[in-house]
């Protein structure tokens, strides 16, 4: 099991991770979404309650196709944002880290699409 922490160094790792499981899912042709990925990172935890309150925090579909992290960061985003607000009981909107969630996604792909989060909607 995961030990999930509202820093940094913990979201560079869950980035790096959401890659590997993604790589790892192509390997073994299975799909690439939230209830695998949580299957996968939790084992038995990854209850359908954990799941559905992953999926109705993240605001996505359980068994829709996830993008790469690298080309699409923001659902991916949305998504640990819901791991680590539901593993360690905090708040989804005020207490997850997120500054440190991005700098995270800019530390493990340093080459790739910004996150671009702070930008105003016309």
């Amino acid at each position: 099991m995961m030990d999930i922490q509202n820093n940094q160094e913990c979201f560079v790792q869950l980035w790096l991770r959401l890659e590997r499981t993604r790589r790892l899912f192509k390997a073994q042709h299975k799909r690439f979404c939230i209830r695998r990925i949580l299957q996968a990172w939790f084992g038995t935890n990854a209850t359908d309650d954990f799941i559905w309150e992953v999926c109705t925090l993240c605001e996505q579909a359980g068994w829709d196709e996830l993008p790469s992290p690298r080309l699409y960061p923001r659902s991916h985003r949305e998504l640990l944002r819901a791991i680590t607000a539901t593993r360690l009981g905090i708040s989804y909107y005020k207490k997850v880290d997120l500054k440190a969630l991005d700098k995270a996604y800019a530390i493990a792909f340093p080459k790739s699409t910004p996150l671009r989060v702070g930008k105003k909607k016309k």
